[in-house]
């Protein structure tokens, strides 16, 4: 549906040139919900803005549902980015008008008859649940709400494409998943290919079928969100995930020299990270059967993304060593990854030599 090939985006020239874009490549299918997540400055909305031409790109190309848009006239364009419907974190409703009229705007001129433009409306506040809202004034909205009339004014056109600039970055956490619950609802009912721009990644995970990772304005990874999550490649990617997962206290937690990390020389401290989508055994009850351990789980981050348990756990394994060896041996086998994250023999050790 969106093929962006080598696109660049600069503004200015010369030393004061910043390029915000740079030789992005990449393809979003037909019906897909792709992620593209940054930091602040990473080029993200540029690039989205790239994908309708709201800012033209340097170089590159793009197309979109297999139209070029970069090589078509002025009101060419304004045809085709009727397709492409797109929403903001602002809003950007007109205050003056009412429900029904922010949502009507962009049918004017579109040639339908004022009970057509009443049914589509109609239509179009049942799908995001704002029927009885249509009367009211954007003031007497809530942000949520707000939001739902701006998708529903994207929708009027009947795109087959719907971008999401931070859409819910002003939201808070609860009315957040009731936006994404709508997009991820909308994408099945109406078959709307729908790009979500963020600097959250619990957003990604959410609701999107694969990512891209921003940085610097170039795309330095790029996968389905549970290979993305489960084997992160770059520095940026990791610390990301960190923002959605509790299992990095941790390391707070030796810090402070906390005595829930004291351990004996029989422990381990552990972290398990569960790295295929086949992971679905009760691993932890069975490792402790089986192998005659005992196993205390101090932090727990484990979500179902794309059907499978992603995420993974911090806990103490403790008893005899070739009993803990043979259980880390099974666990790897069962493709989750182990890491030692402190050894009470080292800390015995350590401890003896102050003495």
């Amino acid at each position: 549906m969106i093929e962006l090939e080598h696109i660049s985006k600069t503004f200015g020239t010369g030393a004061a040139a910043v390029h915000a874009v740079r030789d992005v490549t990449l393809t979003v299918q037909e019906g897909e919900i792709f992620g593209i997540i940054g930091f602040s400055g990473a080029g993200k909305s540029t690039l989205v803005r790239c994908i309708n031409l709201l800012e033209t790109p340097t170089s590159g190309r793009v197309t979109v549902d297999g139209r070029e848009l970069t090589g078509l006239s002025e009101k060419e364009l304004r045809q085709a980015r009727k397709k492409i419907g797109m929403i903001f974190q602002s809003f950007n409703l007109m205050p003056s008008r009412t429900v029904f009229q922010n949502i009507a705007y962009p049918l004017h001129g579109s040639g339908m008859s004022r009970e057509q433009v009443e049914e589509k409306v109609l239509s179009l506040l049942e799908l995001v649940n704002m029927s009885e809202k249509r009367d009211v004034y954007p003031s007497q909205l809530s942000g949520g709400q707000k939001q739902r009339v701006a998708i529903a004014r994207a929708l009027a056109s009947d795109p087959k494409v719907l971008l999401c600039d931070e859409a819910t970055s002003a939201l808070d956490p609860q009315t957040t998943r009731s936006i994404l619950r709508l997009l991820h609802s909308l994408n099945e009912k109406l078959g709307l290919t729908i790009v979500v721009i963020t600097h959250e990644m619990s957003v990604i995970k959410e609701i999107c079928t694969r990512v891209a990772v921003m940085e610097d304005g170039a795309v330095v990874e790029m996968g389905e969100v549970f290979d993305i999550f489960s084997n992160p490649q770059q520095t940026i990617t990791r610390e990301f995930i960190r923002t959605t997962s509790n299992l990095s206290k941790i390391y707070d937690l030796m810090e402070e020299g906390s005595p829930v990390v004291d351990i004996g020389p029989e422990e381990l401290i552990v972290q398990l990270t569960y790295i295929e989508k086949n992971v679905s055994e009760a691993l932890i009850s069975y490792i402790s059967r089986q192998f005659e351990i005992d196993v205390n789980i101090i932090f727990s981050s484990i979500e179902i993304i794309q059907n499978a348990p992603l995420g993974g756990l911090v806990a103490i394994m403790g008893g005899p060593r070739r009993q803990i060896e043979a259980a880390v041996r099974f666990l790897i086998d069962k493709n989750v990854q182990v890491e030692v994250i402190k050894d009470g023999r080292d800390s015995a050790e350590h401890r003896a030599e102050r003495r």
